[in-house]
């Protein structure tokens, strides 16, 4: 079987943990992996059976967060059960739909969002 995990990286992997498990719900997976200068080199959170990993920024390795002056390159599309209930969570952050919630068949209930680390997110429920 195959599989694929996306692996973010933001500018501050303790504050991005806080945020999603308001936001989303997630819970810390793997433990922050903790690197000498005092950087998150890796992590893992979830939402259900979803999955990602996510570390700081790491300059040497080429990994930097998305750049604020562009738009996000990837969209993290995650299913969920209750699309409203969702955008709440994530509007009570302070963060706002780009799009949404609607619906939009034949996808389901959609919502999008871009969080405060610049990456974007579909949330999607089933109709």
């Amino acid at each position: 079987m195959s599989s694929l995990t996306p692996y973010i990286c933001v500018a501050d992997s303790r504050e991005a943990i806080e945020w999603y498990a308001a936001a989303l719900g997630a819970e810390v997976v793997v433990d922050p992996i903790v690197m000498p200068d005092g950087h998150v080199g890796h992590c893992e959170l979830g939402v259900g059976d979803a999955r990602w990993m996510m570390s700081d920024e790491f300059e040497s390795a080429g990994v930097a967060p998305p750049a604020p002056d562009r738009g996000a390159a990837v969209t993290l599309h995650l299913r969920v059960p209750d699309c409203d209930a969702a955008v709440a969570r994530v509007n009570a952050t302070g963060v706002e739909m780009t799009r949404g919630p609607e619906d939009s068949p034949p996808a389901g209930r959609v919502a999008v969002f871009t969080d405060p680390f610049g990456h974007r997110w579909f949330l999607n429920q089933a109709l």
